[in-house]
């Protein structure tokens, strides 16, 4: 059985071998510019675990997957080009979403994990990174527009209300 829980600073080491074996995936299948550098790496991860935002999936005791569930107003999303967002609620974002590939439907568990704490969901991903793309479209995220990180970098949006 598939559980999600919070993640504990002892699964830092695990969580940063599945943000490496997700960056390898991702450069090998096209996307070389998301997660080209060290991020995310063993650092979000202590940090997402400190903050209380971090999450693993597991199956057996054995974690495959990993995200990050923030609530509340991500700064990064206050400026929103080409679109807007489906509304002004408040909503929850996730973050550095990442599995070692060993099972399907990680991004599908986790949106409906995180819609139990608050119906609007937001997410936003590389131009390049068509299994996010995909995924998202095929579980019902609404694109939204183009957004901008810290770094001036471009990515595309997406909210999803789930009431």
């Amino acid at each position: 059985m598939v559980t999600i829980r919070k993640s504990i600073l002892a699964d830092a080491e695990r969580i940063d071998e599945i943000y490496a074996s997700a960056k390898r995936f991702m450069h090998s299948q096209g996307n070389p510019d998301q997660w080209s550098g060290e991020y995310p790496d063993i650092v979000e991860a202590k940090e997402d675990a400190e903050d209380g935002v971090g999450y693993v999936m597991e199956e057996d005791g054995k974690i495959f997957a990993v995200f990050a569930f923030i609530i509340g107003p991500d700064p990064t999303y206050s400026m929103i080009e080409n679109g807007a967002w489906l509304n002004d609620e408040p909503y929850g974002t996730i973050h550095r979403i990442a599995s070692d590939g060993s099972h399907s439907g990680v991004m599908k568990r986790c949106s409906e994990f995180c819609s139990n704490f608050i119906d609007n969901i937001r997410i936003d991903t590389h131009k390049d990174n068509s299994f996010m793309l995909k995924a998202l479209d095929n579980l019902g995220f609404t694109r939204c527009g183009i957004i901008y990180l810290e770094t001036g970098d471009p990515r595309i949006a997406f909210q999803k209300c789930f009431k």
